[in-house]
């Protein structure tokens, strides 16, 4: 067919306008409401320090304490693969990575709790401990000693503890603004959320201290703790996790699960509070499609079974860890709570286990993708931009290297951001 040709149509431009015109409103709302994935890195997990432990000396030493327990109960990668049964092609990898990651950056992501982890103190006593947790992390960040992401859990939102929680959230953040700023890496908990409304009072109560310190409106974000069945299922059978999300106008960065808050709440008992319970697998499931595509990331919650004791005993606490969290990622959930310094050798095993497993069938199947080389498997733009993400993700915890991406695909992390979605977005 000729440049010049034109093909035949019946319908004017008038309909095409018109439907255009009717739909301009359905087009607004879904770029305000699923604006896709931020750009920016997630951490694998989040270590919370009750407020009156933590001290300025805290990551470094649960880094000290997870390369001991490896030491001592897992010193070499033989070792290692046979308490979590990792391929044996992979174990010495795995080992010398979970080894330099404690080394180098055992903590991801570091939260000051001042709700259940911290109780109810003499409000001297918790004023006190919410400016020394500012003083502490802007040294941290001045000092480049701090985590990624750092932050508190204030108290919440319900009646008892709602005053006592905005003055400890009001005296971190002024403290933080006096000692040079708001870090980047800042990141603040709403726990135990039931409705909407407590999350719109959080966004106002945010807007107060940015007008206040005349900052930019939006700049302090908060994620919403999942503990309450209210949270998930509403009393007219709504998914509340939704209205949740639309109540955080924005703000909100992540969804973070509560095992054992929403297992009670579920009247599961103690024994059987978990992760993988149905109740907890329920909650999640509405969480994620509830979050799907609005740039709200997930989080797991915990297990409570420590590594510690004899050999015998944290092996067994290891092996449930470790299962539980290549359980979460292969569920998506990409980030859990760690409660103690010994969680950290098989968090970051199972992580990396999971990208170095994937990488090379992820890497060819983004490679063809991007040559339309085929294959045995015909992937779609969707696939492409979720091997990306898996690449990216396995970047950005040190799982994998961007050298050997660049090897097995071909493509600069540019390219992957690009492929991922996450053009023009902070990173």
């Amino acid at each position: 067919m000729g440049q010049q040709e034109t093909v035949a149509t019946s319908l004017a431009d008038t309909v095409r306008e018109g439907i255009g015109a009717a739909l301009a409103q359905v087009d607004a709302d879904l770029a305000r409401r699923y604006p896709g994935d931020p750009g920016t890195r997630q951490p694998v997990h989040t270590v919370y320090v009750p407020g009156d432990v933590f001290a300025a000396d805290t990551l470094r030493s649960w880094g000290d304490q997870a390369l001991a327990a490896l030491d001592e109960h897992a010193p070499d990668a033989a070792a290692l693969a046979a308490v979590l049964d990792l391929p044996d092609e992979l174990a010495t990898d795995i080992h010398a990575r979970v080894r330099a990651k404690l080394t180098r950056e055992p903590v991801e992501d570091l939260r000051i709790d001042f709700e259940d982890g911290y109780g109810p103190r003499p409000d001297a006593e918790e004023d006190e401990a919410a400016a020394r947790a500012a003083a502490l992390v802007a040294a941290a960040y001045r000092g480049g000693t701090a985590a990624p992401y750092m932050g508190i859990r204030m108290k919440c939102m319900e009646a008892a503890v709602r005053d006592r929680g905005i003055r400890t959230l009001d005296i971190f953040l002024t403290g933080l603004m006096a000692a040079g700023g708001l870090p980047d890496g800042l990141v603040l908990t709403l726990p135990k959320v039931t409705y909407a409304e407590q999350v719109t009072a959080m966004v106002r109560l945010l807007e107060a201290f940015e007008k206040a310190h005349g900052l930019e409106s939006g700049r302090i974000g908060f994620e919403i703790q999942i503990e309450t069945t209210q949270a998930i299922l509403g009393a007219d059978g709504r998914a509340t996790v939704s209205r949740m999300i639309e109540a955080a106008e924005g703000r909100a960065t992540s969804l973070h699960y509560g095992t054992f808050d929403y297992s009670a709440s579920c009247g599961v008992s103690a024994a059987y509070q978990s992760l993988d319970h149905p109740v907890a697998d329920h909650a999640k499931a509405v969480m994620q499609v509830a979050a799907a595509g609005t740039g709200v990331r997930l989080s797991d919650g915990s297990t409570n079974v420590l590594p510690v004791g004899p050999t015998a005993r944290v092996h067994d606490a290891w092996r449930l860890h470790h299962g539980l969290v290549r359980r979460s990622l292969a569920r998506a959930y990409y980030q859990g709570w760690d409660m103690h310094p010994a969680h950290l050798p098989t968090r970051y095993a199972a992580v990396y286990a999971f990208y170095r497993e994937g990488l090379e069938q992820a890497a060819a199947r983004l490679a063809a993708y991007v040559a339309k080389a085929g294959g045995d498997v015909m992937d779609e733009p969707a696939t492409a931009k979720a091997l990306s993400g898996y690449l990216l993700r396995g970047l950005d915890c040190g799982a994998v290297d961007t050298a050997e991406v660049a090897r097995l695909t071909g493509l600069t992390r540019t390219d992957l951001d690009s492929l991922a979605g996450r053009v023009g977005k902070a990173g």
